[in-house]
């Protein structure tokens, strides 16, 4: 019996990857990078901070599929131990982010934080997943692909949002892609031996987490950290 050939391309990745950079761009355009065009661009380092650090990600993201390809494992391996440092920063830049901008007196401050706080379970999950596994390809590339997901809800939000006006009805349409798109790897990868798993766990993580947030699901012991956390001296 002939080994069954995987249908998703992952070497090809990469490019689009592209894709997802040509989103965030759009969606970010109006309240971040065309400020610096004309003029207005008041951000504080928080700010450039978190963008650097998700564009650098993002880069990395499109440059280890293509140096796979091009054979090119000893840069490969290099920018991987770079992700070691990145990849915390990035955590570091959202927290500081989020903390600069909400107050205690927010009403709903605990779903407001949960918003930018359960993209980081997912690509904390995600990344773990692809580190654990890092010498196997088949569960090691399905993880950095899921970790890239998880910037397609912020910036095609904000597109979308920008475009057609209505949050919630631009919340529920970016999610309901993000399920699509996450189906749509799960059927193609159905028959496939290992790694399968990957896609099937992050959709049911958003599904859980976007849940909390649709529902307004108010949880003790998270309303109480949100608390602690906007109160401690970061920013």
């Amino acid at each position: 019996m002939e080994p069954i050939k995987p249908k998703i391309r992952f070497d090809i990745s990469g490019y689009y990857f592209i894709g997802l950079f040509a989103l965030v761009l759009l969606g970010f355009w109006p309240s971040y990078f065309a400020k610096f065009f004309n003029g207005t661009a008041d951000f504080n380092f928080y700010f450039h901070f978190h963008s650097a650090m998700v564009t650098l990600w993002i880069f990395m993201l499109i440059a280890q599929p293509i140096l796979i390809r091009k054979k090119k494992l000893a840069l490969h391996r290099l920018i991987g131990k770079l992700s070691y440092v990145v990849f915390p920063l990035i955590f570091i830049s959202v927290i500081l982010l989020v903390h600069s901008r909400h107050n205690i007196d927010e009403e709903n401050l605990d779903i407001r934080l949960f918003v930018p706080f359960k993209d980081l379970i997912i690509l904390g999950t995600a990344y773990f997943i692809a580190i654990k596994y890092r010498h196997d390809i088949n569960l090691h590339a399905r993880a950095m692909v899921a970790t890239g997901v998880v910037f397609i809800e912020p910036a095609l939000v904000r597109f979308i949002m920008n475009t057609f006006g209505e949050s919630l009805t631009a919340y529920l349409f970016t999610i309901g892609i993000i399920y699509a798109l996450l189906i749509v790897l799960i059927v193609i990868e159905r028959h496939q031996k290992r790694g399968r798993w990957i896609f099937p766990l992050v959709l049911v993580l958003y599904l859980l987490v976007h849940s909390v947030i649709i529902f307004n699901i108010h949880m003790g012991i998270w309303e109480a950290f949100s608390k602690w956390f906007i109160v401690l001296p970061l920013t």
